[in-house]
């Protein structure tokens, strides 16, 4: 056969052949498969992905009945005391600050140290800043692997009927969320162990070591789980990656030459499966071919917005240049849509909601099937890790089978069989269409309207950050993004301190905000700090372990009101207030020589003959200033240290300024510690009234504290 796309070192990285082929389509499907496949392995599992969450529960459309626990971690638990020989290995990206709130508190503690001593941890950090681990791999005695859009992680799991209701499709506080498609591919043969050794490869980048693959066995004993008949047998698979530059490694970006290459070969149709959509090469080249080939037409199948705080504010304009350019080119032959789903309610009402797009797919014709974990966006063609499976169709039934595959996609996403979707295609030829009428049981393909870009400079920073097509250069970064400061009309060029001073301001800024904005404030909860120190109390060195959690909180711009509230409810009201004390004042004075240290002169630039008046008028009334700002925080703890180091105001006064206008509040907070907490979880309104009265009190001493100091500062001549 003459391969037209699949090219070895080109736009693909090697193609293997494979006995079997299968297509999982949503969670059910895929976790069911892998639950049945670790339950036959003897030897090996590596599960690598961009998550892995111990809560996962590992189930196809039913709750199993193998006698197993439901949850990952303690099925793999199990797993490994029945077969002591077997060497589970779970390496997940070392994930960045911007995700935690939509990952496991704590991965380590619940995938490692909890973990039999067969099972192996590793967060993968060794990509460069700005780039993920994106790659989702599970690999079987070396011998049956998966590769696609899915992660063994929380609110993935779904089935093909996406219901607007089901009582299975929740996260682990109970909460349910909206139907999710995803899509898996199942391979063995030499593809399996091909992919075996990319793992084995990303286990040791991360851990260190050479890959060692198995020994073949014979497939017929292999780990293929009963009950998943392949669409694809005897047949070859080109495995495509993207591998950003690191650490003198040359950037791999096969991933990017195949959509490329496989969208130039189109001649009627491409079906697209696709989270994110913004890589103008892509968009570009679909373009290029719907002018070159009038037939062609192209059906891009999407979410309707993006969930996530980041994905809102990042990927929509990208997707809006995206399908512009698509648009113009195709005009009525190109689709963007996504899955609707209604039901019709007893009060005569309907209810709607939409399926959330994951999958990575794309099919091309009836001659070429793609399945992975890389997104159309700039960042998975060369910043990200990505791995992804290709079959280039070589006979009538790998041809057959491609068409299978995308009837049964879209016939899920409009509710009807794929032979209903294969009639209609053989009807009338059009898959524009058929996506455009097909409807049944209320699924059906509505029209994505993203309204109109945000042409802020904030969302074009966002999105130069959140989707670059390379690894992120810090120091290019900052210098395109804090190059110049406005002030009172007169643009300022911030260089050498100036720059650190205006960085370090920037992200007090950013981490105050997502704090209190984002998914990260369910950490910001007094409990969860507490859980930190509750190790150290009773112990000689706990006094250092808070100073050093109020060092790394004011660092990261925490809130300094919930350490305070964590650290009395630890350690009582009397050594809480005595270490919280402490810590506010490590995190205060640190904060301070930091802007003493790099700010006091970009100030004096910035400000010229007003910074020795400025400078002359603190001095005077430093004290003042500072237990004014303790007393009515105008901005958060960590900027006002750092402020105040780059201005005039003299230690002494910074240190009494603050002692004075926090300690009432101190007070009242490590005395009411235990209370706040109860609270925050449990309000009943007893304790909130009480609550209420220690905060009024606390304001009240703030305010007569800042009187007696104005008055004597009054008097200061």
């Amino acid at each position: 056969m003459t391969r037209r796309i699949l090219k070895p070192g080109r736009t693909v990285w090697r193609i293997e052949h494979a006995g079997r082929a299968a297509v999982l389509v949503d969670g059910a499907a895929f976790f069911a498969a892998v639950r049945a496949a670790f339950l036959k392995a003897r030897r090996s599992i590596f599960i690598v992905g961009w998550d892995i969450d111990s809560r996962t529960e590992l189930q196809g459309d039913d709750p199993p009945d193998d006698g197993h626990p439901v949850n990952l971690a303690a099925f793999l638990t199990d797993l490994v005391k029945q077969r002591p020989d077997l060497q589970i290995h779970l390496l997940l990206w070392d994930y960045s600050l911007l995700y935690a709130h939509e990952r496991e508190p704590l991965p380590r503690l619940s995938l490692q140290w909890q973990m039999p001593p067969q099972v192996t941890f590793c967060l993968d950090s060794t990509v460069p800043f700005g780039s993920s681990q994106h790659q989702k791999l599970v690999i079987v005695d070396d011998a049956l692997a998966f590769s696609g859009g899915l992660d063994l992680t929380i609110r993935r799991w779904d089935t093909r009927r996406h219901e607007i209701d089901n009582a299975l499709r929740v996260d682990p506080a109970g909460e349910p969320y909206r139907p999710f498609h995803d899509i898996q591919m199942m391979v063995d043969g030499a593809a399996a162990r091909a992919l075996a050794l990319l793992a084995r490869q990303r286990w040791c980048h991360a851990k260190g070591g050479e890959p060692a693959i198995e020994p073949a066995g014979n497939p017929s004993d292999g780990p293929w789980p009963d009950g998943f008949p392949p669409e694809f047998t005897d047949l070859e698979i080109g495995i495509a990656r993207t591998q950003p530059r690191y650490n003198g490694e040359e950037g791999i970006y096969e991933v990017e030459a195949l959509f490329l290459e496989s969208i130039g070969h189109a001649e009627r149709s491409i079906y697209i499966e696709n989270q994110f959509a913004t890589s103008p090469r892509i968009a570009v080249r679909l373009a290029r071919q719907l002018a070159r080939r009038p037939a062609l037409e192209v059906v891009i199948v999407a979410p309707r917005s993006h969930d996530s705080f980041l994905e809102r504010r990042t990927m929509r304009n990208g997707r809006i240049r995206f399908w512009r350019t698509v648009k113009e080119a195709g005009g009525d032959r190109v689709r963007l849509v996504y899955p609707s789903v209604e039901r019709p309610e007893a009060e005569g009402g309907v209810r709607t909601t939409h399926t959330m797009i994951h999958s990575k797919i794309m099919v091309i014709d009836d001659v070429f099937l793609r399945v992975g974990s890389a997104n159309m966006n700039n960042r998975s063609m060369g910043a990200d890790t990505e791995c992804d499976l290709i079959v280039e169709a070589g006979s009538a039934a790998e041809r057959a089978a491609i068409a299978r595959v995308r009837d049964r996609l879209l016939g899920e996403h409009c509710g009807v069989p794929p032979e209903e979707v294969a009639a209609a295609l053989a009807a009338h030829g059009s898959l524009v269409r058929a996506a455009d009428t097909l409807s049944a049981g209320g699924h059906r393909l509505r029209p994505i309207d993203d309204g109109v870009p945000d042409r802020s400079p904030l969302a074009a920073l966002a999105e130069r950050i959140a989707d670059p097509p390379r690894p992120l250069r810090l120091g290019r970064l900052l210098g395109r993004v804090l190059p110049r400061l406005v002030l009172h009309g007169r643009q300022v060029w911030l260089r050498g301190p100036g720059l650190v001073l205006g960085l370090a301001a920037l992200l007090v800024v950013a981490l105050t905000l997502a704090w209190q904005f984002t998914g990260l404030s369910g950490l910001a909860d007094p409990a969860e700090v507490g859980g930190l120190l509750e190790a150290s109390r009773g112990a000689p060195w706990a006094v250092l372990v808070v100073m050093a959690v109020f060092l790394v909180g004011g660092a990261a711009a925490f809130p300094v009101t919930v350490m305070i509230v964590a650290t009395a409810a630890v350690f009582g009201p009397w050594w809480g207030m005595l270490y919280a004390a402490l810590g506010v004042a490590a995190s205060a004075l640190a904060m301070y020589g930091l802007g003493a240290r790099f700010g006091q002169e970009a100030l004096a630039g910035l400000l010229g003959a007003r910074w020795e008046r400025l400078q002359a008028s603190l001095r005077r009334r430093g004290l003042l200033a500072m237990v004014a700002v303790r007393v009515v925080p105008v901005a958060p703890f960590t900027l006002v240290n750092l402020a105040a180091g780059a201005s005039p105001i003299r230690l002494a006064d910074f240190v009494l300024g603050t002692l004075i206008g926090m300690g009432p509040g101190l007070a009242v907070l490590c005395l009411m510690g235990d209370r706040i907490v109860r609270v925050f979880h449990h309000p009943v309104p007893g304790e909130i009234a009480l609550l209420a009265l220690s905060v009024a009190v606390w304001i009240g001493l703030s305010f007569a504290a800042q009187a007696v100091v104005a008055r004597l500062g009054g008097r200061t001549p």
